[in-house]
């Protein structure tokens, strides 16, 4: 179907993709893939809300990247600051600066081959691919080159990835396979903990010139 039947066919709570006039739509998914999915949208919204570095969305929401091409809805996506004007009251009209998807058994190639293309021809900057499946468990992490290629960056020496397109921001991909998963706010506190002692103390401030009653040990 066409780009403007596909609109017409879809809504806000059907998850489906378009591209090249062929529609795509996906099963829901799996608990595992929800969880890890919750625990990154917390963590990088947080992180990006403490800076003011932008807005993180998760799927079901539509990322275009360009008309006649395809229409996509990562499972997670980035859109910094300096690019909120890429961001309308539908969609996302252009490439989002960070991309991450969480693969399935459906979607291995799709994740590391066709939208791995279309990211980066599009311009994507930094592009995460997840795969939490049993004996799988690994993450790559890609970053756009000057050339407009895609780079394979891996963590460093003490197992951190340190991401480019948010200032500061590091994850240790271990924890995306822990049992139960850890707090965001905790792990949140080992990124940046002056930002967190800095945004708790605000709040508290906030609530004495409103008159509230102090937390407990405040």
């Amino acid at each position: 179907m066409s780009y403007e039947e596909f609109l017409e066919w879809t809504d806000e709570d059907t998850h489906a993709e378009w591209v090249a006039g062929e529609v795509i739509v996906f099963m829901p998914p799996k608990t595992v893939h929800q969880r890890i999915l919750n625990f990154l949208s917390a963590l990088l919204s947080t992180y990006a809300r403490f800076f003011d570095l932008g807005e993180v969305l998760e799927a079901p929401f539509e990322m275009l990247l360009g008309r006649g091409k395809s229409s996509r809805e990562p499972d997670l996506l980035f859109v910094a600051r300096e690019h909120r004007d890429r961001l309308t009251a539908e969609r996302l009209e252009g490439p989002a600066d960070l991309v991450i998807e969480l693969v399935s058994d459906s979607s291995v190639v799709r994740d590391h081959e066709e939208k791995f293309r279309e990211y980066e021809a599009a311009g994507v900057r930094e592009y995460w691919i997840c795969d939490p499946r049993p004996g799988k468990q690994q993450t790559s992490f890609y970053r756009l080159t000057a050339e407009g290629n895609y780079q394979a960056v891996p963590p460093d020496a003490d197992g951190r990835y340190h991401a480019l397109v948010l200032p500061g921001f590091w994850l240790d991909p271990a924890w995306l396979w822990q049992e139960p998963l850890p707090d965001p706010l905790t792990i949140l506190a080992t990124i940046a903990p002056q930002a967190l002692r800095g945004a708790l103390a605000a709040a508290e401030s906030g609530r004495h010139a409103e008159g509230e009653t102090p937390m407990r040990g405040s």
